[in-house]
């Protein structure tokens, strides 16, 4: 199959929790899968849990920026964060990787970085770029010949399972003006039912062994009742933003 998927996050384990069975579902259908990830440095603890991630996920390499997490500096010895660095500069970066892979479908977060988290929100606004520019020859020659993918996803949630989930973690409906992860069911164009590749997923969720139990994604899914995080790991959702190509370039393809 020469169907090409290019997911663009920014921390290690977001490929996992964001799009780890719809990596795994198309790396089984013999698709192309990579991963760019726009913080943490080779050498670092997180950068060795990315690679087992990714090979269980069937998702090569790791395709490292190297840039420093926004609130951990120690994660990219010697470089700048990524919210610091030009615009121009992080969108080149990632044009290289589009360029390079030549991805049918790209991959990122929703416009609120899934759940709002700074380098989430600033991936999602880079990725936006570096797709358009990706396809004009005028733009970043020097990053490889011009590619346009056919069709960009942002990963999200229906805001009815997000209010859900809140009530089973912390015993209690959101407060009215709480600032919620995801989007109106009516805006999620895709859902991924990828219950068949689950154990994979939080097989790749679990390799990322430093963030069991502190970051706050794992944290929340760590937390919930077995069943509903069974239900979260099984289902994958999106909205289509960008779709210029045949039926058979959707995700679902249905």
């Amino acid at each position: 199959m020469d169907f090409g998927v290019l997911c663009v996050h920014a921390h290690p384990d977001d490929e996992a929790i964001w799009t780890g069975g719809t990596l795994a579902k198309y790396a089984d259908e013999g698709a192309r899968t990579a991963v760019v990830t726009c913080t943490w440095a080779q050498g670092t603890q997180r950068a060795g849990e990315l690679e087992r991630s990714l090979d269980i996920l069937g998702a090569g390499k790791p395709r490292l920026l190297g840039y420093a997490d926004a609130r951990k500096p120690e994660s990219g010895p010697g470089s700048p964060r990524f919210l610091d660095v030009p615009l121009d500069e992080a969108v080149g970066r990632v044009v290289e990787h589009i360029r390079d892979f030549r991805p049918d479908v790209v991959l990122t977060y929703d416009g609120y970085g899934s759940y709002g988290h700074p380098d989430h929100v600033h991936v999602h606004r880079v990725t936006m770029a570096a797709v358009e520019a990706a396809g004009y020859d005028q733009l970043y020659p020097d990053m490889g010949d011009p590619w346009r993918p056919r069709a960009l996803y942002l990963a999200t949630i229906p805001r009815s399972v997000v209010v859900s989930h809140w009530q089973a973690v912390f015993g209690t409906p959101p407060e009215p003006d709480q600032k919620l992860p995801g989007v109106p069911d009516e805006q999620v164009s895709t859902h991924l039912d990828v219950g068949k590749w689950a154990g994979r997923k939080w097989a790749a969720m679990q390799a990322h062994e430093s963030e069991v139990g502190r970051g706050a994604s794992m944290t929340l899914l760590t937390s919930l009742p077995e069943q509903a995080r069974a239900q979260m790991l099984a289902n994958e959702w999106y909205r289509r933003v960008l779709y210029t190509g045949t039926p058979e370039t959707t995700l679902s393809r249905s």
